[in-house]
């Protein structure tokens, strides 16, 4: 079975049992405490955390995911992969352990064939539940169940749900390693291929099980890549249809063969997963930058350049990974041969960048090298070698050792690990999480927010949950900062780039001042400001008041972020994918990805479609859909906003759809006009817009035409002439420029005529020394070349003190030169007299020194240098 025909085999068996089957979610995920979706139960974690019910009982995914906590394993293992496909089944409160194991094994056994004898199982050590349940299976040797430790015991690293797991493993056979089972046998003899997660139990804090959980589900997941390896026999999950065409277009481009040399199947199989990887991820829109998921990114891309760069080849080779890529996943994401050519353009860049940092190593190391003090390279620079410059540790330890330096390997691994720990932290949330959990809490208690703000920009709603410094608390005083919660509310909380409302909640009691609202959790809105009357207390009824000028303002600043969207796109492609937004009341910025800053010509085209819909005034309709009909509608998704199965869409006039929850106007045309007010980078291949929008726009034109009135003015001419009238001033002035230069020229070769009187011959050569009033240093320069030019051979050395500095122009003709004379040797310790110092150049040497007053005492010197080093010619 092909790797494709299993992802349809494993969608097929789990539809025909009543799941929803959900496609894969973006690499991108919503959840803020994750980088990367890295497994395939992230879409649904808020239903199984309980902060949003479940939209079905069951459903079927399979997911792209990217995992590179053990990237430095990838490629000297048979299994593990950072970018790999998650095929998993969930239940939210619906069927338990006896189906999922069912499941499970009449897909393994049934639907792939695989045979009962080469098949073990493990579940956790206190769990006879699910041990009896297997042994139930027909077939199953119970020879071949075994129990296991924390390894078989599912747990986030913060607050909520956990439960026992259950495996499937494959026996390859002896050729793969001892026996012995999962527990006790070779791991690549006994290699996983699904896991089982009973959801059961609740923790109060990490790894402290305090209880059961009220519905019970289950999470599970197949890796594609492994079963495919099982399935066809391979030796290798690098040997499967989905990679090993990546792996020979890697050898092809070195001109190697896999099987001859390990250290170069080790940098095949890692240019076949993280061209995977790379190609997957700016699929998804994750571009290459320093920080956050653009560096998970960078760090791959350059792993891979920097293995091929060790095989040797000719060219780049990412794009050859990617093309190979996008033939093997195309079939299961048919978006990435519409993308293929952005990812190319992606890649080319970044590797070609990348290769001139590989070429130049030698030399950033032995910068490194010649500060290190002692004869050991610490591990934190070693690092930084490996981290920052894609530097590998092997190729540092070499160089190192050719200058005969060791490098504190220990220090190295304790950095690594350190980045190991920070990678799994955003795995498990951390002090965030933390927070979320008090969040998660309240909402237990009170319910989610109902927003009335679309219809209604004030109301009445009963306050029911109060926090003070990151605690929940009854009452707030006059003065104290605090975070209401309501059971409705008109304020819109900051989503979609769009912030906040601001506004007033009034109690019989006391007033808030609300600065900011934001959502503490999906569908739950916290309120923040200070009470700045009076006391409130929950339970307290409330009357909402948003700021509604504000909210208008912001209104436009979003309908007209869509028509900015919908026109960027229309000018440079839709390969420029949303890289965020934000709308705040007069003003939009909105960031995308794209190669290379946009022209005049560009920027004008896009402010004229944005302004040629506006004045054409379509409705603004929105409506709420199923999200599959919505992206069936051609509807884009605006970037970190969280979609639920039911969207919201505004349609502005048929052309521009976008899934989007924040406010706007009724029609485009109470946007008001849009100026584009700059374009710039924000990193590497992300660009940003900004504009203005409505009065701001408006007021933002009367100040530029009120300014080029006055402008015109001045120079005597109408607003529309005044372009023409300082390009004329601009090419008088230069006319008279060159005017006085000319003069310039004049009085320097009187000048020069009359100092070269002053020379003094010694032998066959003459020197002058001489001071030249009040000339600034760029006049200096100029007339000691003069002078030199016609000494014949000799030196000249002039000085000028000019707004109380000093300055000193040292010239030696070139045959002096060449017996050794410099004009740096001459002037640079006069310069000490004026308190400076100087150039080093022989031929033409430049000195000065704030202390203009001691001129003479340096020109004094300098006659005295130049003397003696003409009479030791």
């Amino acid at each position: 079975m092909d790797s494709n025909s299993l992802r349809r085999a494993f969608i097929d068996f789990f539809a025909g049992r009543e799941h929803t089957v959900r496609p894969s979610a973006s690499l991108i995920p919503v959840d803020p405490t994750l980088l990367l979706t890295n497994a395939g139960m992230v879409p649904f974690k808020p239903y199984f955390l309980g902060e949003e019910p479940a939209p079905y009982p069951r459903a079927v995914s399979v997911q792209k995911c990217v995992r590179t906590i053990d990237i430095d394993i990838i490629g000297t293992t048979d299994r593990h992969m950072s970018f790999f496909e998650m095929c998993g089944n969930f239940s939210f409160g619906d069927y338990f352990k006896e189906a999922a194991i069912a499941y499970a094994h009449e897909f393994v056994t049934e639907v792939l064939g695989l045979p009962e004898d080469g098949l073990w199982y493990t579940v956790y050590e206190t769990d006879d539940e699910a041990a009896d349940i297997w042994l139930n299976q027909e077939g199953i040797d119970p020879e071949r169940l075994q129990r296991g430790g924390k390894d078989n015991f599912w747990q986030m690293g913060v607050p909520g749900p956990c439960g026992p797991a259950s495996e499937i493993f494959f026996d390859r056979g002896a050729e793969h390693g001892a026996e012995g089972g999962p527990i006790g046998g070779d791991e690549d003899r006994y290699v996983e291929i699904w896991n089982l997660v009973f959801m059961q139990n609740i923790q109060d804090e990490p790894y402290h099980v305090v209880g059961d959980l009220p519905a019970k589900s289950i999470d599970t997941g197949m890796g594609l890549e492994r079963t495919a390896m099982i399935l066809q026999e391979a030796a290798s999950v690098f040997h499967t249809d989905a990679v090993l065409p990546v792996l020979e277009a890697g050898a092809a481009y070195s001109g190697v063969s896999y099987g001859e040399d390990p250290a170069v199947d080790v940098s095949l199989r890692i240019l076949a997963d993280h061209g995977r990887t790379v190609t997957m991820l700016i699929g998804d829109g994750v571009m290459p930058s320093n920080a956050g998921r653009g560096y998970v990114l960078r760090r791959v891309l350059r792993r891979a350049v920097r293995h091929a760069w060790q095989l040797g080849g000719e060219g780049l080779i990412m794009p050859r990974l990617v093309e190979a890529a996008v033939g093997v996943l195309s079939d299961g994401y048919p978006a990435l041969e519409d993308k293929q050519q952005a990812i190319l353009d992606v890649v080319e860049r970044e590797e070609a960048r990348f290769r001139q940092t590989l070429e130049s190593g030698h030399s950033l190391l032995s910068s490194a090298l010649g500060e290190v003090p002692g004869e050991t390279l610490p591990g934190d620079v070693a690092f930084k070698l490996h981290d920052t410059f894609g530097f590998p540790i092997d190729l540092t330890k070499e160089i190192a050792a050719e200058a005969g330096v060791e490098v504190d390997e220990v220090g190295f691994e304790q950095e690594m690990d350190r980045q190991r720990k920070r990678a799994k932290a955003s795995f498990t949330g951390g002090a965030e999480a933390e927070l979320g959990q008090m969040y998660l809490s309240i909402l237990d208690a009170i319910g989610p927010t109902e927003f009335i703000g679309y219809e209604h920009e004030e109301g009445g709603g009963r306050l029911l949950a109060i926090v003070r410094a990151g605690e929940t608390s009854d009452r707030a005083e006059e003065g104290q900062s605090v975070e209401l919660f309501l059971d409705r509310t008109p304020f819109y909380a900051e989503a979609g780039g769009q912030v906040g409302d601001t506004g007033t909640i009034e109690t019989p009691t006391g007033i808030v001042a609300v600065a900011d609202t934001k959502h503490a959790l999906q569908g739950f809105q916290g309120h923040r400001g200070k009470v700045v009357s009076g006391f409130v207390q929950v339970g307290q009824e409330a009357s909402l008041q948003i700021d509604s000028p504000r909210r208008e303002r912001i209104r436009k600043s979003h309908t007209g972020t869509h028509i900015v969207h919908w026109a960027l796109r229309e000018v440079i492609g839709d390969h420029a994918h949303q890289a965020g937004s934000l709308v705040e009341a007069g003003r939009l910025r909105f960031d995308f990805n794209h190669f290379s800053g946009l022209d005049a010509d560009e920027l004008a085209q896009i402010e004229l479609l944005t302004n040629q819909n506006i004045i054409a005034n379509p409705h603004v309709h929105t409506h709420v859909t199923s999200i599959d009909e919505a992206k069936r509608a051609g509807a884009l998704a605006f970037f970190g906003d969280k979609y639920g199965e039911s969207v919201r869409v505004v349609d502005i006039g048929g052309f521009s759809k976008e899934l989007c929850g924040g406010t706007h106007t009724p029609s485009a045309g109470q946007v008001g006009p849009i100026v584009l007010t700059s374009e710039s980078s924000i990193g590497s291949n992300v660009r940003r817009i900004e504009a203005l929008t409505g009065s701001d726009a408006y007021l933002h034109l009367a100040k530029l035409r009120a300014t080029l009135d006055e402008a015109g003015s001045v120079l005597r001419t109408t607003p529309f002439d005044v372009p023409e009238r300082l390009a004329a001033l601009v090419d008088r002035n230069k006319a008279l420029e060159a005017e006085l230069e000319a003069l310039a020229d004049q009085r320097r070769a009187a000048s020069a005529g009359d100092l070269i009187e002053q020379a003094v011959t010694v032998g066959d050569h003459r020197f002058l020394v001489a001071a030249a009033s009040e000339l600034r240093p760029d006049e200096l320069r100029l007339l000691a070349l003069g002078i030199r030019d016609r000494l014949g051979s000799g030196v000249v050395v002039v000085g000028s003190a000019h707004a109380g500095k000093g300055a000193l122009v040292g010239a030696v003709t070139k045959d002096l030169v060449d017996r050794g004379v410099s004009a740096a040797d001459i002037i640079v310790p006069a310069a000490k007299e004026l308190g400076g110092g100087g150039s080093r150049d022989p031929e033409l040497a430049q000195a000065g020194g704030p202390n203009g007053a001691n001129l003479e005492q340096a020109l004094d010197i300098a006659r005295e240098r130049a003397g003696r080093a003409l009479a030791e010619v």
